[in-house]
């Protein structure tokens, strides 16, 4: 059986490393899975501080240097229309709209993206953890609740011009160690 960490920091928590500097999905999301505060993290994202978003090469950057144990990465070089969830881990959110259509450069694709943990060990029961939900006490919602309930008030929020769609582009397993 794998040990899952336990979340280590709260929603003031997050908040608190938001305004200081900038803590936002991609650290947070690294920090709920591999259980650690923001402020742990803090010293091993690279130049997060000075672009305030995670593309993947950073994701991968930081992973790194935390010594996390990456079982797997799957991402738009492996030919999947649609990705599967890892059984635990990291997934990025491509939420869609004018910025996906065809012809638009994929660097203008990125700002419109979110990193979530993600646990579908049950593949019936997927658990999602998002920054936004940790007022729940975890962070953690079902796939089902983050899908009807969280997506579209986030993207009536922050994504405006988005057209309700999304899909994976990028997918992390997580190796954790066992119990025992």
């Amino acid at each position: 059986m794998q040990v899952r960490p336990p979340l280590r920091f709260t929603d003031q928590d997050a908040r608190e490393a938001g305004d200081a500097w900038g803590l936002n999905c991609g650290p947070a999301a690294v920090c709920a899975i591999v259980g650690l505060t923001p402020e742990e993290i803090r010293p091993h994202l690279g130049d997060f501080e000075l672009k305030r978003y995670t593309n993947p090469t950073l994701m991968w950057e930081i992973l790194l240097n935390l010594n996390v144990h990456i079982k797997g990465i799957r991402g738009l070089a492996s030919n999947v229309s649609q990705l599967p969830w890892p059984r635990w881990g990291l997934a990025r959110v491509q939420w869609e709209g004018p910025w996906t259509k065809p012809g638009v450069p994929m660097r203008v694709r990125y700002r419109q993206t979110h990193w979530v943990g993600v646990n579908s060990s049950n593949p019936d029961n997927i658990g999602i953890w998002d920054v936004n939900c940790l007022s729940n006490g975890t962070g953690w919602v079902s796939l089902d609740e983050w899908t009807n309930s969280l997506v579209p008030w986030l993207l009536k929020q922050c994504h405006p011009k988005a057209d309700g769609k999304w899909h994976l582009t990028h997918t992390v397993e997580i190796g954790l160690p066992d119990a025992g």
